[in-house]
């Protein structure tokens, strides 16, 4: 995806969000994240956009605090949140191609990070606002979904932080149904290792058959379907069973106990 696409997509999820949590209402249970209400969501998401926002206009280059999160609620809390969003997308967009500031994942360029991490940011706390009203979820796009699935397992889980570990060596396979995108996670007692495959066809290209890659290396366990299914799975905020699952559920059980990304 494209810098401008990322950030479109980022000001679309906002008022998405916003709205989902003006209708639910600030007490609201967020199912998706236990003991949360909507107000402790946009409380924690509108801290994140300022934070996001202050590496990008003042150009800090090492770890900057966060502001905290306010002390407001209902629509002056709403009000709060609309507005860092704002800020936050219009900082982005202002910003010159040769951003330099600080990120905390490999990326093509500082404001290719920040537009990414902000929209997946965001397009997750999103869906944790619309699982309040019980409803159908706004969709995520396939190659959306899939540029997400890749900032997950290449950068989130690819560094000392992840807590996906295992002290016998296991191999997940992630299969996109709807992309010809495939990742191998190797799940050791070092960081996981991920490797995006291209394989033409989707989940009947190149597949030497359960529990096998397509050159015939043995995976544990595979999880497939599509790429928003699995994206919204591997962040926990849908079941296994929204997914297809072949081999040893031990292995999907351990990237769903141990994945979470905490503040």
């Amino acid at each position: 995806m494209e810098i401008t696409e990322h950030i479109a997509s980022l000001s679309e999820e906002g008022r998405l969000l916003s709205a989902a949590a003006q209708q639910a209402g600030p007490g609201a249970s967020v199912p998706t994240c236990p003991g949360w209400q909507i107000r402790h969501l946009l409380r924690h998401t509108g801290m994140v956009h300022r934070w996001a926002a202050g590496f990008i206009t003042e150009g800090y280059t090492t770890p900057h605090p966060d502001g905290g999160e306010p002390d407001l609620d209902g629509d002056e809390l709403l009000d709060w949140f609309r507005a860092g969003h704002r800020h936050l997308v219009r900082s982005l967009e202002a910003a010159p191609a040769d951003l330099d500031c600080w990120t905390f994942m490999p990326a093509p360029s500082p404001l290719a990070f920040w537009s990414r991490r902000q929209l997946n940011e965001t397009t997750v706390h999103r869906v944790d606002a619309e699982s309040a009203l019980g409803g159908p979820l706004t969709t995520v796009g396939a190659d959306r979904a899939a540029d997400g699935i890749d900032e997950l397992l290449t950068g989130f889980h690819g560094r000392p932080k992840s807590r996906v570990r295992s002290s016998v060596p296991r191999t997940l396979r992630v299969r996109a149904v709807d992309t010809d995108a495939v990742w191998t996670v190797r799940i050791s007692d070092a960081p996981p290792q991920t490797v995006r495959m291209t394989v033409p066809g989707g989940a009947d290209g190149g597949d030497g058959g359960p529990g096998t890659e397509g050159d015939g290396e043995r995976v544990d366990c595979e999880l497939s379907g599509t790429a928003e299914g699995l994206y919204l799975t591997l962040w926990n905020r849908l079941p296994l069973a929204a997914v297809t699952l072949h081999g040893d559920r031990s292995v999907a059980r351990l990237w769903t106990d141990n994945s979470a990304v905490t503040w």
